[in-house]
């Protein structure tokens, strides 16, 4: 890499490594060339181009005239302080950067390119997962973790054969995709008050042709390894709710170990590599023993738990649900949302529909919980906590959620929420930008026809006045504790 100030120009080695070749001039004029292509997808404001240099060894001019020595590729250069990984230790990253991020890569990847025959995804899947073990118990600096190494290496056989058959599914469904391959903290800056992810993999397509849920894994596995839980728990929670692809939750505990022990591996390698007793050495075995063991918490079942909200518009459910998200690790499903997708529309977009007609008739309705139950029914499916983010004004409805739960072997909990109407009346008059498009009409009505919860669920209940500012505190407090293991994709 060859900074200048304004530009930085990408020099590749000329090695070849088998699973990336740059051993000839053409090869490297080729991979300078993918790899601008390739990353334009996701950072057209920094890849500018390939350029050519030429005259000396000694005095190389950038497109000079005569032959070409070698080519770059031509970057805008940034400060390294704006690094994802930087401004997170500085603390400069909110909730907004990753749910920010998680769209845009849902996006991305709904655009992007579907693998042909993307079964073989799944074998190479599988085929990487043995080679980082065999890689992983040859390293000399992971020799006292052996059994942990050995543990995890049976978990993830018995859960690749588990899976397989979800990851060939999705393959056929068009889940494997011509992704980044290597989106983690360090490929992600911070430009315009974006997380704009830049350094996808050019050079081995095996790399970056992979299930999306595989590419989202390691943006969660990196967060969780630095500390940062909730801003994990949102960027899961943004990308599927913009995907709607719930499903990614089946292999989702699969790709997070792998992408552990990817990163464990490579650490080991680093110590390896480094005098015996110095601190960089130190800080890899740290690193790789970290990653070690939060591959380990990935592996923990604990019992899942469903959890909806009841209250009317403007009663603080979305802001309860969302502690759950940060603090519990819990998937959340939106009425507000799923009820704007099944009509073709956008979260925020307003339907113009009235009161009890249209997309909120008693029709719409319906559908709209019936969709949310079978996005429950995925999430607690696949090990993860469940919170539901809908009004629940009937008894018939959170009565079939508890069934849902007990057929699923779960927890089941109602979260009531329940301010002063003045409160109500004023958020509903305040609220801006948000998937709701309820109306004091909306309000009066819902305040006249809710039935109250009976005395059956009010044992289930915690009822909660939003109004007061530790309502979320108070609500988490009196949710049962969660055992050992992980709610949602932290590890406990």
């Amino acid at each position: 890499m060859l900074l200048t100030g304004p530009y930085a120009y990408k020099v590749k080695k000329p090695v070849d490594f088998g699973f990336a070749d740059f051993s000839t001039l053409e090869r490297r004029r080729h991979c300078c060339e993918l790899e601008l292509a390739l990353n334009r997808r996701l950072a057209p404001q920094l890849y500018r181009d390939v350029v050519a240099i030429a005259g000396t060894a000694r005095a190389p001019r950038i497109n000079g005239p005569g032959p070409a020595l070698e080519y770059a590729v031509r970057m805008v250069q940034f400060p390294q302080r704006l690094l994802a990984a930087s401004e997170l230790r500085a603390g400069g990253l909110a909730t907004r950067h990753f749910e920010g991020l998680a769209r845009d890569i849902a996006a991305f990847h709904e655009a992007s390119p579907r693998a042909a025959d993307g079964a073989d995804a799944a074998a190479a899947a599988g085929n990487a997962m043995r080679e980082t073990f065999t890689q992983l118990r040859e390293l000399p600096s992971l020799a006292t973790r052996r059994h942990q190494v050995e543990a995890l290496a049976r978990w993830s056989a018995q859960r690749f054969e588990a899976v397989e058959p979800v990851l060939r599914r999705r393959a056929a469904e068009g889940r494997v995709r011509e992704c980044h391959g290597d989106l983690h903290l360090g490929n992600l800056v911070l430009l315009d008050d974006r997380l704009v992810p830049f350094d996808c993999i050019e050079f081995n397509p095996a790399l970056r042709w992979i299930d999306t849920a595989s590419e989202i894994a390691f943006v969660v596995m990196d967060l969780l390894h630095r500390g940062a839980p909730a801003l994990a728990h949102r960027f899961l929670n943004a990308y599927l709710e913009a995907s709607a692809d719930y499903d990614a939750l089946a292999v989702l505990d699969f790709f997070l170990v792998d992408r552990a022990l990817v990163r464990a591996k490579v650490a080991g390698l680093r110590a390896g590599q480094c005098a015996l007793r110095s601190p960089a050495r130190a800080a890899a075995l740290a690193d790789a023993r970290g990653h070690l063991a939060l591959a380990l918490g990935f592996t923990r079942r604990p019992r899942p738990l469903l959890v909806i909200t009841q209250g009317v518009a403007g009663s603080g459910k979305s802001t309860l649900a969302a502690a759950l998200v940060d603090a519990r690790g819990m998937i959340r499903v939106r009425s507000d949302v799923e009820r704007k997708r099944l009509f073709g529309l956008a979260p925020g977009a307003r339907s113009g529909s009235r009161p009890r007609q249209r997309i909120y008739d008693e029709r719409a309705t319906g559908k709209t919980y019936a969709v949310l139950a079978r996005r429950a029914g995925q999430i607690l499916g696949a090990g993860y906590g469940a919170v539901v983010d809908a009004t629940f004004l009937r008894r018939a409805q959170r009565q079939a959620f508890g069934a849902l739960a007990r057929r699923l072997g779960c927890g089941f909990r109602i979260v009531a929420c329940e301010p002063a109407r003045e409160v109500l009346r004023r958020r509903v008059e305040t609220r801006r930008d948000d998937a709701s498009e309820a109306t004091l009409a909306v309000l009066d009505a819902q305040l006249q026809s809710r039935e109250p919860l009976a005395a059956d669920e009010a044992r289930l209940a915690i009822v909660v006045d939003t109004a007061q500012a530790d309502a979320a505190r108070r609500m988490l407090r009196a949710l049962a504790p969660q055992p050992a293991g992980r709610a949602g994709p932290r590890p406990r």
